[in-house]
């Protein structure tokens, strides 16, 4: 039995203690100030793993009790792993619990737990390391988000055969995963049920129970067919089904020479009496046997196996991830027996401020929108204000350049009129002055 100390609180430590005098609470971890890093070891397996933040992000419902270990860099690999005393689940519930808060609005990345067993080399910890569980929301574009339960089961992974819809807004959402004793399981989100079952079922472990007998055949004269044509329903005997008939009023020209032309056919028109193709009406089969069903037999190569999903040593737990864009935070870790205990601290954490969270989330996102309409506005005013000194530059380039202003070239071109014309008339008197001579 172990606990970790967390800045939940001491109402809520109190609570932890007795419960856990009670049940065999396996692990429960918020964060103080520094000491996660101390309880968290970063693998070095890659040198360029993206790092953890301790922070409560944006928007919290407490600023210090919301506290989480957040994703701090883009298109990265995460590998973050703490280590606890080794337990088995063996004829035991097995309660997974945690919250996960995607407040940048995750469009391509995971947001999973993984449990290890005792042998795992934390400072090797990669993507291939063998694990037992992984729990928790993948999500990768539009459409395309789940809830992961993939388990580990004689040396393979197994996927969950039910897709389960995770969470994709900016809120944070507690996780559960329930593994029981008698092979069943459950999945909440938010402590409510979304989904449950056998794992037998929902698994694919074990060969099929049942199977199709290969000796089996379905009868020749099995008849399946719902419906049939009425075998005493007849074709009236003035029924035109022909839509087009050769025309009795054409003749074969005189000049039509057989053994040169051919034999003559005469044109063909629309028939009158058409009624279209006629087909027996349709009639109840009386012979009906309905859908032959394939006999199932017991499969010889299926075997019960009451162990499935016992695991022993799980001695650690991991964020092994890639994201695409970082800012999820992990919060509210907890591994217990006890369903109701697991319920109650989700209550008690994540229940007691989600509503004061969504309510700072829609305001800081009301603030971030004014901030960018003011941020728009403001870059549009610069712009004008710019546009504004690039004339009033032009302008005074104008005023300074006389040859360009509208006034000084009317001048110019009256002063050059002026000019043609006194040569014009100086032209008249040398010409005067020519015809005297």
């Amino acid at each position: 039995m172990l606990l970790l100390i967390s800045l939940l609180g001491k109402i809520i430590l109190l609570f932890c203690f007795a419960k856990c005098n009670l049940i065999c609470c396996f692990f429960f971890l918020l964060y103080s100030t520094d000491e996660w890093k101390k309880r968290w070891v970063e693998s070095k397996h890659r040198p360029d793993y993206g790092k953890f933040q301790l922070t409560a992000g944006k928007f919290y419902g407490d600023q210090e009790k919301d506290k989480g270990l957040q994703t701090s860099e883009d298109a990265k690999f995460y590998a973050l792993s703490t280590r606890f005393k080794p337990f088995s689940n063996e004829n035991e519930t097995l309660v997974v619990q945690f919250s996960v808060k995607h407040e940048q609005g995750i469009d391509c990345g995971g947001g999973y737990v993984k449990l290890f067993p005792a042998t795992l080399n934390q400072e090797d910890m990669h993507s291939e390391s063998e694990y037992y569980i992984m729990f928790g929301p993948d999500i990768c574009g539009f459409g395309n988000n789940k809830v992961q339960v993939i388990l580990h089961y004689q040396g393979k992974y197994h996927e969950n055969n039910k897709t389960i819809k995770c969470r994709i807004n900016k809120d944070t959402h507690l996780y559960t995963l329930i593994i029981r004793p008698n092979a069943t399981y459950e999945v909440k989100i938010d402590n409510q049920q979304v989904a449950t079952g056998e794992l037998e079922d929902d698994w694919q472990f074990l060969p099929p129970r049942k199977i199709k007998d290969p000796y089996a055949r379905k009868p020749r004269k099995w008849d399946e067919r719902l419906q049939i044509e009425d075998p005493e329903d007849k074709k009236p005997e003035d029924w035109e089904d022909f839509e087009y008939i050769p025309d009795p009023e054409a003749k074969k020209p005189d000049d039509w020479n057989e053994a040169m032309d051919g034999e003559w056919e005469g044109p063909l028109i629309p028939n009158l009496k058409y009624k279209g193709q006629w087909k027996p009406r349709i009639i109840d089969n009386p012979n009906y046997q309905g859908e032959w069903i394939h006999p199932e037999i017991d499969n010889p190569k299926y075997k019960p196996d009451p162990t499935i999903c016992h695991y022993y040593n799980i001695s650690v737990l991991g964020l092994d991830l890639w994201q695409v864009k970082s800012g999820s935070i992990f919060d509210n870790f907890l591994l217990t027996n006890d369903e109701e205990f697991a319920e109650e601290v989700g209550n008690k954490t994540w229940g007691i401020r989600k509503d004061i969270e969504k309510q700072w989330r829609e305001l800081y996102e009301e603030m971030e929108k004014r901030k960018q309409e003011e941020e728009a506005k403001k870059r549009k005013e610069e712009e004008e204000e710019r546009e504004d000194d690039i004339w009033g530059l032009e302008k005074e380039e104008n005023e300074e350049d006389p040859e360009e202003e509208p006034g000084n070239s009317d001048r110019q071109v009256q002063e050059d009129n002026e000019e043609r014309g006194l040569l014009g008339e100086n032209e008249e008197v040398r010409v005067d002055q020519k015809d005297e001579l």
